[in-house]
């Protein structure tokens, strides 16, 4: 596994939402292989402190070793972002400059086939950003009714055939590899259509379903403000619409209550000389909220 193949998105535009200064102090709740906590340290290191956090032992291990020149000033954790404040608490970041979240799956995730995230390997069905934890990609295909199987596919994958692929994953049980999943798909909706595959929305929401990820957004966004000094900012990088509006209304919300100011009214797209670098900064959408006093 490679860091080089993992290259962090919009890392101009996070270090300018986090108004990143030296000295401070700052908490990546979703480290990955280190990328943005990288660029993070280089501005606050040495009397600056990070708080990176992953679901992803594979991905601390790696950040670990990317991160090891900054000593002392990174602070790893192991751990779903929904339990940020105990996280948070425990490793003394209790008062932060800046919290960030780059949502989704990793370049790295997606280049491990083993892992099951991606229908361009053979690879079991898995899709656990944390292998010791709940049910397996494997597990709801296999497991789940027809019906439960579609109402996933539709709600978090947005799947206009939900129904038609829930179907036929029933009937073609037991399906035990990406491949033969993708296969599956592209037997309803046929070939490949412009950019995306077939399978996408399918394997987006299977994801999204194992991992809970809407679910623990939504209780992560709610404890941010509890956990940012007044001037603190909050970062958030999303890559699709259900991410995004949680996000926003959050931050809507908070801003309504007089708990943030709004930093940006409106998402900030990657620039189209990075979309073209880095395809998978194509569907990013950052938004900036500071915590008023």
């Amino acid at each position: 596994m490679s860091s080089a193949a993992h290259v962090p998105v919009m890392v101009k535009e996070t270090m300018e939402g986090l108004q990143v200064h030296p000295g401070g102090t700052y908490v990546d709740c979703t480290l990955g292989a280190g990328g943005h906590s990288h660029a993070i340290l280089e501005q606050i290191y040495p009397q600056g402190r990070i708080l990176g956090i992953d679901r992803d032992t594979q991905a601390l291990e790696l950040a670990r070793q990317v991160l090891a020149e900054y000593g002392d000033c990174v602070v790893l954790a192991q751990g779903n972002f929904a339990d940020i404040t105990t996280i948070c608490t425990d490793a003394g970041f209790t008062e932060n400059d800046g919290i960030l979240f780059d949502l989704g799956v990793s370049s790295m995730q997606l280049g491990t086939s083993e892992r099951g995230f991606s229908f361009q390997h053979e690879a079991p069905l898995d899709m656990r950003f944390d292998m010791n934890e709940g049910p397996s990609a494997a597990d709801i295909v296999n497991g789940y009714t027809e019906q439960e199987i579609a109402r996933i596919l539709w709600e978090y994958g947005e799947e206009r055939y939900s129904r038609q692929i829930a179907h036929r994953i029933v009937r073609n049980r037991p399906i035990l590899s990406t491949l033969r999943l993708a296969e599956i798909v592209q037997q309803v909706l046929g070939s490949r259509r412009g950019r995306i595959h077939p399978a996408t929305r399918t394997f987006m929401a299977l994801r999204i379903a194992v991992n809970r990820e809407l679910e623990s957004l939504k209780l992560a966004m709610e404890q941010t403000v509890g956990l940012l000094r007044a001037g603190g900012r909050l970062v958030v990088i999303s890559y699709h619409s259900l991410e995004d509006r949680i996000v926003k209304q959050f931050m809507r919300r908070e801003a309504a209550d007089h708990a943030f100011s709004l930093v940006t009214k409106k998402v900030i797209k990657p620039t189209s000389l990075e979309c073209l670098s880095n395809p998978r900064s194509r569907s990013a959408r950052l938004r900036v909220a500071e915590r008023l006093a």
